[in-house]
């Protein structure tokens, strides 16, 4: 299975290139899902169609859903929430905050992605499409925090085996309840378990692709450059940019004139900002891109030729890893580049290559704004930056 996953800033208008992506695959031939994993949920507005929590074929090969995180949160968290409300209503707490404060940080909305592995698991689709949240948080929330975890750990070990037979017995005593059940706690286990599944799914390129979905604006490309570095940080593959609602040239009223000569600037901004990263362009039409229509044409526009299931770039563009000493390694191929071309600035939270009459800008992430530069060197057409702690900026 194919699992291709748009994101990008709000409004940019990922819901309907995500519909109208899923329309194209499932005309291609390919037995096809969309579904939407924002809690303002639009992609029954793209289609022009009634869906819901569960999927709804609408069209040959073609299915959709708007995945319901309530039932997600009861399905994989419900047993050892009951437990943790019972605790906290025992000491007094009204049970409807219980219930809201018993919910992992970041769980409501990575609920959603839990459905990736039950598509993965039953086989039944060749294509999955994700419209995902107007950010990539709902990509880094799988990695739920690591204090978090460390917890849960910690208490799944007390409850199961011999410590659990002793400490039972005592827990009435000692905290007005007993400890959750085992089936409360390989509930959570199978959490924590599906949730690495997913990762380790959406971290392989053969099966997953990110895609960044932005409009030709600097502000959205900004936020997107940002969203661009986390996930190289976090290692989810991207394999192309695709750029919405971008003025025709056949369009010469004057008042667009300025518009378009802006648009102009900020399409070369995104070659500057994601490399060698595809681009993909959809027309800013003349009319609402909705029902099945619609989204054929957009479909076409965006794609061509191209079958959107295919794995459009292959690689990363740049690289940020650890180098167990505090510091970290960001690695940048520049292929063909000659060593003299190269020019390198940087300002706390951006770094801007310089190769010859080209420039590249790399977002830097908030554990390396306190860093300093030790080191840069290029060999074998990578650039390799050393930071390392140093005075603070």
């Amino acid at each position: 299975m194919r699992i291709i996953v748009h994101t990008g800033k709000g409004g940019v208008g990922k819901t309907s290139i995500s519909a109208a992506t899923a329309l194209r695959c499932a005309e291609l031939g390919q037995r096809t899902i969309v579904i939407s994993t924002d809690t303002a949920h639009s992609l029954a507005d793209a289609l022009d169609m009634k869906i819901g929590p569960e999927p709804v074929q609408l069209h040959d090969n073609l299915w959709a859903q708007e995945v319901d995180a309530r039932y997600s949160i009861e399905k994989y968290w419900g047993r050892f929430q009951q437990y943790m409300v019972t605790l906290f209503t025992q000491r007094g707490i009204d049970e409807i905050v219980a219930e809201e404060v018993t919910l992992l940080p970041g769980l409501e909305e990575g609920a959603h992605l839990l459905w990736i592995n039950k598509f993965y698991e039953e086989k039944e689709f060749d294509t999955l499409i994700v419209d995902a949240a107007p950010t990539a948080e709902t990509l880094r929330l799988l990695s739920l925090p690591d204090a978090t975890r460390w917890w849960l750990e910690k208490i799944i070990s007390l409850t199961s085996g011999r410590a659990g037979m002793l400490l039972r017995p005592l827990s009435k005593l000692a905290m007005g309840t007993d400890l959750p059940d085992n089936e409360a706690m390989a509930a959570v286990k199978n959490l924590f378990d599906t949730l690495d599944r997913v990762r380790e799914l959406m971290g392989d390129p053969s099966m997953s692709s990110i895609r960044l979905v932005v409009n030709a604006e600097k502000m959205v490309i900004k936020e997107t450059q940002r969203t661009f570095t986390y996930l190289n940080l976090y290692g989810y593959p991207v394999d192309a940019v695709l750029c919405n609602r971008v003025i025709p040239a056949t369009v010469t009223d004057p008042y667009f004139a300025a518009w378009k000569r802006q648009q102009e600037d900020n399409l070369g901004l995104i070659g500057e900002t994601f490399g060698s990263l595809p681009l993909l362009t959809a027309p800013l039409f003349d009319s609402e891109m909705g029902g099945l229509d619609g989204l054929r044409r957009m479909g076409d526009a965006l794609y061509g030729q191209t079958n959107p299931a295919d794995v459009l770039f292959e690689g990363q563009t740049h690289t940020i890893s650890p180098d167990g000493a505090g510091g970290y390694f960001l690695r940048v191929p520049l292929p063909f580049a000659d060593k003299k071309d190269l020019d390198l600035y940087r300002s706390a939270d951006e770094l801007t290559l310089r190769v010859g009459p080209y420039r590249r800008n790399v977002v830097l992430p908030h554990t390396i704004h306190s860093l300093e530069i030790g080191e840069a060197q290029f060999e074998e057409s990578v650039l390799r930056i050393h930071f390392i702690a140093g005075k603070k900026r």
